[in-house]
């Protein structure tokens, strides 16, 4: 079968139903780098690797891939090839080392800044099909698995050895193990169980010339040399490809209890968060907040009854222990001094899985809710939890409040570890609104020392602006290791440095 070049950017621009034009239009910046384009050839030693079935050549077929979550950004490619070995991915990294032909690892694409999905034409190298669990040891509690391993299957695997993965996700139904590596996620549960910088504890990497880097230890304490494997965590495919890892997992807890609560103000947020650490302390694992903007997004967007009356802020707080009379003891001294103290006006509290599931729903899917209908223009960012954590939100609400278009500015956040998410939506793409928020989003962050992504990484959307973040040393740095590890520059091209 002949490859056609025919499908082009104009057929894919029309057929995207969300996006009002490809990146690279809506960029006019942005050129396209030194690469070679696919050929006959190039398709016909994919095929040869992998198989015709798992190369995807139609347009109907692979342009699915060239959207991201937020319909934000959106690549031309013309190819999508989906390894099931690492011998596979390796052998199909050094056809296109050879031809110096840019490639883009993607999992689940799930995330926001654009840093799973194609700009130009670079080749898709969907990780999907490397989903195998390879090892689950239950005494050493450690997961061996492979990159595109769902989040939420393997929770499911774990459960059986009454282990869990140290990380929880609103995503975690479809967001692959090998992409929240490479984006060092966070989640829900940080403040128990930290990041992906604490718990990888080895990986299996495709380097950009096909060679496979193999640092897959599972021993807890290992202090020989370089720590490579933090190289490729957070990385976001710029460096290598997370092919396998070996991750540490917490015993899954016998008692979990979940506090659903209505504040009245973001001061009394700080006060509950302090005095649930006081009094749950070793037990605590989630501090959340959202708005009440954000709460009226989730139940009128999805249909949700609203769990409390209305109040200016929520927050669920929730603990892991092992005994469920102790802990249930100590969350309702929590309540009881958080009540007499008027900082929280009204609750509701769960320990049955069904229950807690049914409350952590309204955090876990508002940003399902804000793509509803809508553009999602959302700022991952970390702040100095304090007073001032959530004032970006009203200064977005003071600058964007003559704009039509906009329709809701929301902020939700981990606020146990000074993650806010700012939410801004429109009816529909408007450029006007992000010359509105960048740079002022990135500028206000910098100002209170914070950083412009927490959890997702640099990606596409914020190469320009990670000198807020970074000093001109690190990015030099930086700079130094990737041409270093990838002199070509076709691994992930655009993403994270500019």
């Amino acid at each position: 079968m002949q490859f056609t070049m025919s499908v082009n950017c104009k057929l894919i621009r029309r057929t995207l139903s969300y996006a009002s034009s490809l990146t690279k239009n809506r960029y006019p910046k942005l050129k396209r780098g030194p690469y070679g384009s696919v050929t006959d050839k190039n398709i016909n030693e994919f095929e040869k690797i992998v198989g015709k079935q798992r190369v995807l050549t139609n347009f109907e077929d692979v342009q699915p891939y060239n959207e991201d979550f937020l319909k934000l950004v959106c690549g031309c490619s013309r190819v999508v090839v989906k390894p099931k070995t690492v011998e596979e991915l390796s052998a199909i990294m050094k056809v296109c080392d050879r031809d110096r032909l840019a490639v883009c690892p993607q999992g689940g694409n799930t995330g926001l800044v654009g840093g799973s999905t194609p700009l130009f034409d670079e080749i898709i190298i969907s990780m999907s099909l490397m989903n195998q669990i390879l090892n689950i040891d239950s005494l050493a509690e450690t997961l061996s698995c492979e990159a595109g391993c769902v989040v939420e299957k393997v929770n499911l695997a774990l459960e059986e050895h009454s282990l869990m993965l140290p990380h929880d996700l609103g995503s975690k139904g479809s967001c692959q193990i090998g992409g929240n590596i490479s984006t060092c996620a966070g989640g829900l549960r940080l403040l128990r169980y930290g990041s992906f910088q604490k718990n990888v504890l080895g990986l299996e990497v495709v380097m950009a010339n096909g060679s496979i880097l193999n640092c897959m230890n599972a021993l807890k304490k290992d202090n020989t040399g370089y720590h490579l494997r933090q190289l490729f965590i957070g990385s976001e495919g710029t460096l290598g490809i997370v092919t396998k890892a070996v991750i540490q997992c917490p015993v899954k807890p016998k008692s979990v209890n979940l506090s659903l609560l209505g504040l009245d103000s973001f001061s009394d947020t700080l006060k509950t968060m302090k005095l649930a650490k006081e009094y749950l302390s070793e037990i605590i694992s989630s501090c959340e907040m959202m708005d009440l903007e954000s709460m009226n997004v989730v139940t009128n967007k999805l249909g949700l009854k609203p769990p409390l009356d209305p109040y200016n802020f929520y927050m669920l707080i929730e603990s892991h222990g092992s005994n469920e009379k102790h802990d249930s003891e100590k969350m309702s001294a929590f309540l009881d001094e958080a009540m007499k103290q008027n900082i929280v006006k009204d609750g509701i509290t769960a320990s049955e899985p069904s229950r807690i599931a049914n409350l952590w729903q309204y955090r876990e899917k508002a940003g399902i809710a804000l793509v509803k209908d809508a553009i999602l223009y959302q700022y991952d960012i970390s702040l100095p939890v304090n007073e001032n954590f959530y004032e970006i939100i009203n200064e977005l609400r003071e600058r964007l409040k003559t704009m039509n278009n906009v329709c809701d500015i929301t902020g939700f956040a981990h606020l146990g570890d000074g993650n806010l998410h700012v939410n801004v939506t429109s009816k529909e793409y408007d450029q006007a609104i992000i010359d509105s928020l960048e740079p002022f989003v990135f500028e206000r962050v910098a100002i209170r020392k914070g950083s412009i992504s927490a959890e997702h990484g640099i990606g596409f959307k914020k190469t320009e602006f990670l000198k807020y973040s970074k000093t001109m040393e690190a990015i030099a740095t930086m700079k130094m290791i990737k041409e270093k590890l990838d002199p070509k520059g076709i691994l992930n091209p655009y993403k994270v440095l500019m």
